[in-house]
């Protein structure tokens, strides 16, 4: 029996994104903001282990290579089993190590990891030398990279003499350690007193990381073919299934986890989430937080954008105005913005209202109803205009920059192809409404942010994004189609109209934000999952 349930102390997370190291969505924020807010308590040691890919510059931020305690003065190294089938093969590691904000942060170093120049899929920098590595193509070798990582950081808590209280597992990549922990011998008794977590930020068909060859899944992972088998969704061995057995699961918003669960989108998922409740395994909600700091539009020196206001405060929106005007004036052709390349023009006039939307190019974020409703707008509504910011599938970014370039649109659509923190600040701030057409959304982070610089969502009401209050904090709409989400921007429209509607909207947002989804208030349920997870040691 473990003994002290509830004394949560030493937690470690493995994730193969963190917020200013390396990321593609989301999940880079979520993993930083819940590490530093349980960092942040006295008593608590929080540890983040990630790759090292090539575009990480250790040295320039600030790591350096972590000493093997055996051995002052000497860097550690070891080695991972990592059979491929019916060939016997391992893999070195090398560890980067950073003291950021209480937390320990540790880059596994190895060539795997270092040889790609970015998360999840291969560059136009990688495509030129190897024609075969398609940009925007996912890496060839995903499983055996997501099975090196869970490896290489069990071995390290090893190697440190570590036993966490927690491990928590962030989505498919790190979601079969739960099994290798509890399975095989040497992790089995060394990890006996950790409670296992895994959370699944998106349950969508291409992030299980699940894979169809169960020979090399066996091989390559160590566990035993009974229970690759036992855990297949379809014909795949499936990491979140096996996660079910043997962790406690949990995804990024209440509504999400009931959809998987309890409706017919979880077709979305490729029914995993009815796979898991067949097996008795019930899906835990806990909505992702936020941290208002790092989105305070009261300092324009940290956030990047034109000029400081308060959302709060009725007598300070000039500054508002200003950051307005700013992001018009440089897409009017008079500014440069940097990392991303413009499409289209905006005329500058304040006056008029101008809806944002920043996000990922893919059928996943409605880019196609988005697309449909824009023309609508725009050939209906002669005040509408509308900035763009993302980059993503060849088709979308396609009929993006044909919108932008229309014609009979130019002063009223821009398309700004790329990403950049700071642009995406500028707008946030600039915007008077924010387009949020996502098929389905596990959480939503944008719909926050974009609220803390007061800029009034209009979502489809699906997943985590019910947390909009329709007519309150946002404009909501129910169903998938260009008719709904067009009625929903009319709405906005005539609220434009009457400037105490907007303040009144703009200050409820984030009121609701800051009395309800801080990471303060989110880490404690967290810690409830955490006293679970260690309570199922019993």
């Amino acid at each position: 029996m473990i003994k002290d349930q509830g004394s949560i102390k030493n937690i470690w997370m493995l994730t193969r994104e963190y917020a200013g190291l390396a990321g593609a969505g989301g999940v880079k924020d979520v993993v930083k903001q819940l590490a530093c807010t349980l960092a942040r308590w006295n008593g608590r040691s929080v540890s983040v282990v990630m790759p090292r890919y090539g575009l990480i510059q250790a040295v320039d931020q600030g790591f350096e290579p972590l000493q093997d305690p055996l051995q002052p003065g000497v860097n550690l190294e070891f080695a991972v089993t990592m059979n491929y089938t019916d060939v016997e093969r391992q893999e070195t590691f090398g560890v980067w190590h950073k003291k950021i904000n209480r937390m320990n942060v540790y880059l596994l170093e190895a060539q795997r990891f270092r040889e790609k120049a970015d998360v999840y899929t291969y560059t136009p920098a990688e495509e030129g030398p190897e024609p075969w590595k398609k940009q925007g193509m996912g890496h060839v070798d995903y499983f055996a990279m997501n099975v090196l990582l869970q490896k290489g950081a069990l071995a390290l808590m090893q190697l440190l003499h570590e036993r966490p209280d927690i491990i928590h597992c962030h989505d498919g990549h790190t979601a079969i350690l739960p099994a290798m922990i509890r399975e095989i011998d040497g992790f089995r008794h060394y990890f006996r007193g950790t409670g296992l977590i895994v959370t699944i930020h998106n349950a969508g068909t291409g992030y299980h990381q699940d894979v169809a060859d169960l020979p090399f899944a066996r091989e390559i992972t160590g566990l035993s073919r009974e229970t690759i088998l036992e855990n297949r969704l379809g014909e795949n061995f499936d990491p979140l299934i096996v996660a079910g057995r043997y962790a406690v699961l949990n995804t990024v918003s209440e509504n999400y986890a009931r959809e998987l669960q309890e409706t017919h989108d979880d077709h979305l998922t490729g029914w995993l989430g009815h796979r898991l409740a067949e097996m008795g395994i019930v899906l835990q909600g806990v909505t992702n937080g936020i941290d208002p700091a790092d989105f305070d539009s009261r300092r324009p020196e940290k956030t990047g954008i034109a000029a400081g206001y308060d959302p709060l405060d009725d007598q300070d929106v000039g500054g508002k105005r200003n950051c307005k005007i700013s992001i018009l004036q440089k897409l009017s052709g008079n500014g440069i913005l940097p990392e991303v390349r413009q499409f289209g023009h905006l005329n500058a006039d304040p006056d008029k209202p101008l809806f944002t939307f920043i996000g990922r190019l893919n059928q996943q974020k409605g880019v196609d109803i988005l697309i449909s409703s824009i023309r609508y707008m725009l050939h209906h509504h002669e005040d509408f205009r509308v900035a763009l910011l993302g980059s993503g599938g060849a088709w979308e970014e396609d009929q993006m920059i044909a919108l932008a370039e229309q014609r009979g649109n130019r002063g009223r659509v821009c398309f700004l192809r790329g990403f950049s923190p700071a642009t995406a600040n500028q707008l946030y701030a600039a915007g008077d409404f924010f387009l949020i057409p996502s098929r389905y959304e596990p959480c939503g982070l944008t719909d926050y942010i974009a609220q803390l610089f007061g800029n009034i969502p209009i979502v489809h009401s699906v997943g985590g994004l019910v947390k909009v209050l329709d007519g309150k904090t946002g404009f909501t709409y129910k169903t998938n189609s260009r008719e709904d989400m067009v009625k929903a921007i009319a709405r906005a429209m005539a609220c434009y109209a009457s400037p105490e509607c907007v303040r009144r909207m703009q200050r409820d947002s984030v009121t609701q934000i800051r009395e309800n989804h801080t990471w303060d208030k989110v880490m404690k349920q967290y810690l409830q999952l955490y006293k679970k997870a260690r309570q199922e040691l019993m």
